[in-house]
């Protein structure tokens, strides 16, 4: 999985180029777009395919390198890496609760190819429906929101708006991904206060901050005048990283030097060191939703969007497939017992000297993400700007 990793966080870096140039709150799933995207991929042909698994970064870190099995190709390599990712991120686990789902919806009559059906099943554990979108749009577009909405616990709803699908839609393809976990070590509540969080260095507003002083991964980032701390959930199977920059206004310089190669280095355990941290958090929650079509298409997935170059060719014998809409729904609260979120979508380090304890204070816009230490993986990447 160590490529595949690699793949998955230089998409993560990628597509949040696209969404940063906001000064809103961000928060996305990669795990999730890229899913969709792969099954997407699964029955793309021809120059659609190139891009797309040039979008998901397979042809850089993935495909090139992926050791050749006598039975597969390297395409197939791909498509077993989310097999296996699915499979990791679906164990039952009784310290915190992490669901991966896949559903395909197929227009009513329409000749989907068998080895396409099979091989989404196979490798995506994905349900495949028929929905009759000519005649009951409506209806299908409330079926998919509902099986949405059970999968993400109630988080994600309606991630298809009414009239976002039309009679002439032909397949929907949606990933959904929930977690919910508690801190191996809880915030105290009676020790929250509110406090201000700047939001620049003329700005304030009131937050709740939570507190709590232990022992934590950290580093200080020298090169790029920021912090980063991991604070585990419990059962040390997923962690969220806090990247704090150390002045107020010092996010966009942070966002600017922001690399995949670097990102990779900065989450490593052997480059954190145990430190005894006065941390301090804010309560937030966030819910975002994103048409995804622009920035993919500037990451180079242009093919599959234009009716006159689409190759879907290995979903289907008719031609004339297209994508016409990709949405990411995304929902995250962070509060004294952890962090709730779930999303669908259809280097230099260095550690300061020790001091009595380092202050971490989340008080100004930093950046966050979860990890599934396991395989590795950004289940959720996001900014906060505004608690």
């Amino acid at each position: 999985m160590i490529r595949f990793h690699a793949a998955d966080v230089k998409f993560a870096v990628e597509m949040y180029r696209q969404l940063r140039e906001s000064d809103k709150n961000i928060f996305y799933s990669p795990i999730s777009m890229m899913t969709a995207l792969a099954m997407l991929q699964l029955g793309a042909k021809g120059n659609t395919e190139i891009q797309i698994e040039k979008v998901l970064q397979f042809i850089e870190t993935t495909k090139k390198t992926t050791e050749k099995s006598e039975h597969c190709d390297d395409e197939e390599n791909v498509h077993e890496q989310f097999q296996k990712l699915i499979t990791q991120l679906n164990k039952s686990n009784d310290d915190y609760d992490l669901k991966a789902a896949n559903s395909i919806y197929g227009a009513k009559g329409f000749p989907f190819l068998q080895t396409f059906l099979e091989d989404i099943k196979e490798y995506y554990q994905a349900k495949v429906e028929s929905l009759d979108f000519e005649h009951a749009t409506e209806e299908s577009e409330k079926k998919i929101n509902s099986w949405v909405e059970s999968k993400t616990n109630g988080k994600i709803k309606d991630l298809f708006p009414s009239g976002s699908l039309s009679s002439s839609t032909i397949l929907v393809l949606v990933n959904a991904v929930y977690f919910k976990g508690q801190w191996n070590r809880k915030f105290n509540e009676n020790h929250t206060r509110e406090e201000k969080f700047w939001l620049n260095k003329n700005t304030s507003k009131p937050v709740q901050m939570m507190k709590q002083r232990n022992k934590f991964n950290f580093s200080f980032l020298g090169d790029v005048h920021a912090q980063i701390v991991e604070i585990p959930y419990k059962g040390k199977d997923l962690s969220m990283f806090v990247l704090l920059p150390m002045e107020i206004d010092g996010l966009k310089q942070l966002e600017e030097q922001l690399t995949t190669d670097k990102l990779l280095e900065w989450i490593k355990a052997e480059n954190m060191h145990l430190t005894e941290l006065y941390l301090s958090l804010p309560r937030f929650k966030v819910e975002e939703k994103y048409d995804l079509q622009v920035p993919l298409e500037h990451m180079g997935m242009v093919d599959a969007f234009d009716p006159q170059k689409a190759d879907f060719s290995g979903m289907s014998s008719i031609p004339g497939l297209v994508v016409s809409k990709v949405l990411h729904k995304s929902f995250v609260e962070v509060n004294e017992e952890g962090t709730e979120a779930a999303a669908a979508t259809g280097v230099e380090v260095s550690v300061r000297s020790a001091q009595i304890a380092e202050d971490f204070c989340c008080d100004h816009p930093f950046l966050f993400f979860i990890i599934h230490r396991m395989t590795n993986s950004i289940l959720f990447f996001g900014r906060i700007c505004s608690p």
